[in-house]
């Protein structure tokens, strides 16, 4: 959607930072009347932070099926709110959202399954401990059962990205991008189709190449658009 970034108060007359802020009521006074006062501006991201020590703490005394209702609330909740343009400008698909989308999948699939090995165990905790910052659990330790969810996290992480770059190309003409997520979504609909049980190399290969064309475009460095395109030709 298209906001209005820049807001001024009819009350007080104090100015913000819808972009930084994500709220109309003006931080000075509390009051609701505002006005946007610069030109609108392609804006999908809500400010907002992801917190799991509260699950954390569940799960240190509770079974995990304890907590994943309220788990998987604040995932859906963080997801939903977070975008990947602010005020026209791109931002990268970061570490946490991929690892909160992750730990998502991860949850609905143990939960659903009932009893869980030492391994699954332990790849569900390490990514609640680290979701929050951003850190994913290496390729190496992903059980074999949870490799369909992390394929499917990772086309689902990736999908929600490519969709909002094509939003951004609209004001901001990339051809050769935008061919290249074409391929992307391709891969995507690949990895659904399967159900999500492709090779991890796979999966983390369609990660990279997306990252690449985000930052080609947000960095305008050529180099990293061909290497999206030759991370994709080996996928072929």
């Amino acid at each position: 959607m298209r906001v209005r970034g820049r807001r001024e108060c009819r009350d007080c007359g104090h100015q913000w930072s819808y972009y930084e802020t994500g709220a109309v009521d003006c931080p000075a006074c509390g009051s609701l009347r505002s006005v946007g006062v610069d030109d609108r501006t392609r804006h999908t991201d809500t400010p907002t932070s992801l917190d799991l020590s509260p699950h954390r703490r569940t799960v240190d005394t509770d079974d995990l099926a304890d907590a994943a209702d309220d788990l998987k609330r604040d995932l859906r909740s963080y997801r939903t709110k977070r975008g990947f343009i602010r005020g026209g400008d791109l931002l990268p698909l970061d570490a946490t959202y991929l690892a909160a989308t992750e730990l998502l999948y991860a949850v609905d699939v143990l939960v659903r399954a009932g009893e869980r090995t030492d391994d699954e165990e332990l790849y569900l905790l390490s990514l609640l401990r680290g979701a929050d910052i951003g850190e994913r659990p290496d390729v190496e330790t992903v059980p074999t059962s949870m490799r369909a969810a992390r394929g499917l996290a990772l086309a689902e992480a990736v999908d929600e990205y490519r969709r909002e770059v094509l939003s951004w190309l609209d004001d901001n003409p990339a051809p050769e991008a935008r061919q290249v997520l074409g391929t992307v979504s391709e891969f995507v609909k690949r990895t659904r189709a399967l159900g999500g049980d492709v090779p991890l190399a796979e999966s983390e290969a369609l990660l990279a190449a997306t990252q690449d064309v985000s930052r080609a475009l947000r960095e305008d460095d050529e180099t990293a658009l061909a290497a999206a395109k030759d991370r994709l030709s080996r996928l072929q």
